[in-house]
């Protein structure tokens, strides 16, 4: 736990206003583990700066999460490729964190960091599960094949995954919103 003090609960309705400003903010509607960094500055930091504070193993997690939610709302390619590049971090929870939120963004561009961190049979199963779902979130026909390969995954939690994001791939190619009912 961070050296934050939780003295002084704002209580529920101030809370609960802090978190739908974040869910208005951010165009996402789950309630993210930690505010994007953007709320707490009057000017945005740079794709590069957020890169920075995301790979910083000195800064609480807290901090962490908060730059990976900044990129997020970012979008585009780089902020695609900076939380990419935390994918080499050792935490297991920031890796999941990483792949969820790639898969909130449903940018194409992030359909190889996903497929490379899925094949990694090493891989926490939670990280890999989250980026097979990923996969299915984003829709791209060219995941098709590596979800089809790690069906057979002996992690039933990735099998299922890569399952379910297959049915969401079809599903949303069909057109038809009975798909699979």
């Amino acid at each position: 736990m961070s050296d934050h003090s939780l003295q002084g609960n704002l209580g529920a309705p101030v809370r609960k206003q802090q978190l739908a400003a974040s869910r208005e903010a951010s165009g996402y509607t789950s309630t993210d583990p930690a505010p994007p960094q953007d709320l707490a500055k009057p000017g945005k930091l740079s794709v590069p700066d957020l890169r920075v504070r995301l790979l910083d193993r000195t800064l609480p997690m807290f901090q962490r999460m908060r730059a990976v939610f900044a990129l997020r709302n970012r979008g585009g390619p780089a902020a695609v490729e900076a939380l990419a590049a935390a994918f080499a971090d050792p935490s297991a929870l920031l890796r999941h964190e990483l792949a969820y939120v790639l898969g909130q963004m449903g940018d194409a561009h992030a359909v190889p960091f996903l497929t490379e961190v899925l094949a990694k049979p090493h891989e926490h199963v939670m990280v890999r599960h989250e980026c097979a779902e990923a996969l299915g979130a984003i829709g791209q026909m060219e995941s098709v094949p590596v979800l089809r390969k790690f069906l057979l995954d002996p992690n039933p939690e990735v099998s299922e995954s890569c399952e379910v994001a297959l049915d969401l791939i079809a599903w949303v190619n069909s057109q038809d919103l009975e798909y699979a009912a």
